[in-house]
C-alpha cells in the first residue's frame, strides 16, 4: 500500500491560498524599473532583499572582471627571414588540385607559410579560373584535427606512431633490404602524375614481380570498366555541356 504525505493542511484540502502560492512558487519579482523611472531613483521603493541581491551580483561581477587577465601573445620575429615572406602579407602559388579524377589548376593563397584559400587559375585554358566545391573545401583537410600527424606502424592488432619520418624511412629501407627477392606490393590512391608514376615504375623495377595497386575510398572503377567495354578506352569522361542542346541523364550523377 502506497502512503501519501502532505506538508500542510492547505495541501491536503487544496485551498485557494495554497493553489495561489504554488503557482507563484518560483516567481521572483524583478526590480520595479517602470516605477523607478516614474517616481525617480531615490523615491522608488524596492525590497531590501532584491537590492542586496543585485548589489552583491554587480560587486562579484566587477571583482571577477578585474581579476581576469588576457592571455599574453608574443610575436617572435624571424632570425633569418626568407626574402619572399613578409609577416601578415599573403603570397600566391600556382598548384594543381587532384582528387577522384578531377585535375584543376588552382592558385593557393598562403599567409606565413599556411595555405588559407584556394581559387581557380584564370590562366588555365581548361578551367579558365573555375573550381569545384571539393577544391574550395580541400584547404580544410590541412587543418583537420583528426588527420594523421605521423606514420603508423603495425603493433599487434593495432598501430603505433613512428616518432619521425627519418625513423620511418630507415625502417622501410631495412625492411626492403631484408626481402631476399620477395615481391613488393605498393598500395596508393589513384595517381595521375606522369612523374610520380615514373618514379613508382623505377622503384618497382628494382624488385622483379612487384606490382602497384591503386585504391580509392570513393571508387570510379565501375565507370572506368563501362567506358572500356563500350568505347575501348579505360578513362573518365570530360563533358562539354556548353556544346549540348539537350542533356539526358539515365542514372548518371554527372553534376
Amino acid at each position: 500500500m502506497n502512503k501519501k504525505y502532505w506538508q500542510s493542511f492547505g495541501e491536503l484540502n487544496q485551498t485557494d491560498a495554497f493553489r495561489k502560492e504554488t503557482e507563484n512558487e518560483f516567481k521572483e519579482e524583478l526590480l520595479p524599473v517602470e516605477e523607478l523611472s516614474k517616481e525617480g531613483l531615490l523615491e522608488g521603493k524596492t525590497p531590501r532583499r532584491d537590492f542586496l541581491k543585485y548589489l552583491g551580483f554587480s560587486t562579484a561581477a566587477a571583482a571577477l572582471a578585474a581579476s581576469c587577465e588576457m592571455p599574453v601573445k608574443k610575436a617572435i620575429p624571424y632570425v633569418q627571414k626568407p626574402d619572399n615572406l613578409i609577416p601578415g602579407v599573403p603570397n600566391y602559388y600556382a598548384s594543381t588540385y587532384i582528387n577522384g579524377g578531377d585535375a584543376i589548376s588552382v592558385v593557393v593563397k598562403q599567409r606565413d607559410g599556411r595555405p588559407i584559400k584556394i581559387e581557380g587559375n584564370e590562366m588555365s585554358g581548361l578551367t579558365k579560373g573555375g573550381t569545384s566545391a571539393r577544391a574550395q573545401a580541400s584547404v580544410l583537410d590541412l587543418y583537420d584535427t583528426i588527420r594523421l600527424r605521423h606514420p603508423l606502424q603495425r603493433d599487434g592488432k593495432g598501430f603505433k606512431e613512428v616518432s619521425t619520418f627519418e625513423a620511418f624511412d630507415k625502417m622501410v629501407g631495412d625492411a626492403l633490404a631484408s626481402l631476399g627477392g620477395k615481391q613488393v606490393v605498393l598500395l596508393t590512391s589513384t595517381i595521375n602524375s606522369p612523374s610520380t608514376l615514373q618514379l613508382i615504375n623505377e622503384f618497382l623495377a628494382k624488385y622483379p614481380g612487384s606490382r602497384h595497386v591503386q585504391y580509392d575510398g570513393v571508387s570510379y572503377s565501375g565507370m572506368l570498366l563501362a567506358n572500356e567495354a563500350c568505347y575501348g578506352k579505360r578513362a573518365l569522361p570530360s563533358y562539354h555541356f556548353d556544346k549540348a542542346k539537350t542533356i539526358v541523364s539515365l542514372s548518371a550523377d554527372f553534376l
